[in-house]
């Protein structure tokens, strides 16, 4: 089997400078071009105007001429390059006959054999290479002459050529300049990111409830310095959670553990009748399902935390639903006293019918057993556009610190209440999570002596 090999990202120090040196390389080149151009565009326009000094000097001599006497005219084409230089020409006849040439015989076969052009510009001129020496010139026809005027170039190329070299070199050195200030600037400039990735390093679980400063970061880091501050908090509230969670399953664990512990050393004392160790058998068992009940629970409410619960979805009348459950604590609301009402109507909601049963069970065994006595539980189901809702009230009032803690797992208003009935303080958290697997929502509100768990569940479309 082949071995995976894992190849790191590119830093961006690395990738910055390496734009960098792309773009800084790509514009010096466009400008070196840019300038070779222009140069070799003003040597043109040059030559031209040098050729054509010459060309109308020669036109001028060449009409002149009445009588086509050829040492006359020699004469007169002998002053045709005076104050020019470099600059060749060669005039043949309509016979072929050459009258005079100034190149020693170099150029003079390209009038014969080259194409005259029908009127002078830059964009005419050609360029002849002959015995290693490069011309620029054209071949012209006057009053029936031909003539061929001509420039040297060599100078011109030699200083084209060092002028490239100094450009290219220029760009190069130009471009690895650039590329050692981008990658200096790039690493000033990750100072930051890296004063902020060592305080994010030295922050530990005893330290979660420090925060970084935004106002120290650039404005570039002022998200991320936010968004890790966010962390922080969550972190910070699912750590104290963590451990509140874990001291609170010690607690409820160990009254419990105790009394099992207690019972089973007192049976074990001296020896007892039959009687004796049967009743301190059912003593122990009781125990034995509240720890059982507890585990279930919390072994829930960790499923819920993980999303791994996913309710089945039917069709839920909550209506002959809370008709059972009535029925089921009939018995209860008769120990305690209280009367139980139930309002209202709604069509049936999708949902899994074990988990919503267990919901409003939970609710309403909690509010018949913080009523008063001789008070009335009140249950009444209302329908919305698009959601169900189901309010249970009843008679007493939480207090406002109590109030936003009423959900959290193992909390008691009444630390007094311990009696088995009543749970371990995890019916609420239990009920929250049915409802968010549901999609819906829970809240609660207390107030003038009436407290009132209210439950929202949406509508199928």
């Amino acid at each position: 089997m082949p071995r995976l090999t894992y190849r790191h990202p590119a830093s961006l120090a690395s990738r910055v400078t390496l734009y960098m040196g792309i773009v800084t390389t790509l514009v010096f080149t466009v400008f070196t071009s840019f300038i070779e151009r222009s140069v070799d565009q003003h040597f043109i326009e040059q030559d031209f105007g040098e050729v054509q000094a010459v060309a109308q000097s020669i036109q001028r001599i060449l009409g002149d001429s009445s009588a086509p006497d050829t040492a006359f005219l020699r004469s007169g084409l002998a002053g045709a390059v005076a104050g020019h230089h470099g600059i060749y020409f060669t005039v043949i006849d309509a016979s072929g006959q050459q009258i005079y040439d100034t190149s020693n015989a170099v150029l003079s076969s390209l009038a014969r054999t080259e194409t005259p052009v029908d009127q002078l510009s830059p964009a005419t001129l050609k360029i002849w290479t002959v015995n290693e020496s490069t011309y620029r010139g054209a071949v012209i026809v006057i009053n029936g002459y031909t003539a061929l005027v001509a420039l040297g170039m060599d100078f011109h190329l030699q200083y084209l050529i060092q002028l490239n070299r100094a450009l290219w070199v220029g760009t190069l050195v130009a471009s690895l300049i650039t590329i050692l200030i981008a990658w200096i600037t790039v690493q000033h400039a990750h100072k930051p990111i890296r004063s902020i990735s060592a305080r994010m390093r030295s922050i530990t679980s005893e330290q979660l409830n420090v925060r970084l400063d935004p106002h120290s970061a650039p404005i570039e880091l002022n998200e991320l310095v936010l968004a890790f501050n966010s962390m922080l908090e969550k972190l910070e509230e699912n750590f104290q959670r963590l451990s509140h969670f874990s001291a609170d399953i010690a607690h409820e664990f160990r009254t419990p553990m105790t009394n099992l512990i207690t019972q089973t050393q007192v049976a074990l004392s001296q020896p007892r009748d039959v009687s004796k160790y049967s009743e301190i058998l059912y003593s122990n068992l009781e125990e034995f399902e509240r720890l059982s009940k507890m585990i279930t629970d919390m072994l829930f409410l960790a499923q819920a935390d993980d999303d791994l619960i996913k309710p089945q979805s039917g069709d839920v009348d909550l209506k002959e639903e809370l008709h059972l459950l009535f029925e089921y604590f009939e018995g209860l609301s008769e120990e305690q006293n209280v009367e139980m009402i139930l309002k209202g109507s709604a069509p049936p909601v999708k949902g899994d019918r074990s988990m919503l049963r267990r919901a409003l069970s939970n609710l309403v065994s909690n509010a018949i057993l913080h009523s008063v006595e001789g008070s009335v539980v009140s249950v009444e189901i209302s329908t919305n556009p698009d959601s169900v809702s189901v309010g249970i009230r009843n008679t007493g009032t939480i207090s406002p610190e109590h109030l936003s803690r009423v959900f959290d797992r193992f909390y008691r208003i009444d630390p007094s209440r311990q009696r088995s009935s009543e749970g371990g303080g995890l019916g609420l958290a239990i009920v929250q999570s049915i409802v968010k697997a549901h999609d819906g929502e829970i809240s609660v509100r207390s107030r003038d002596n009436i407290t009132e768990f209210k439950i929202v569940l949406p509508l199928p479309n």
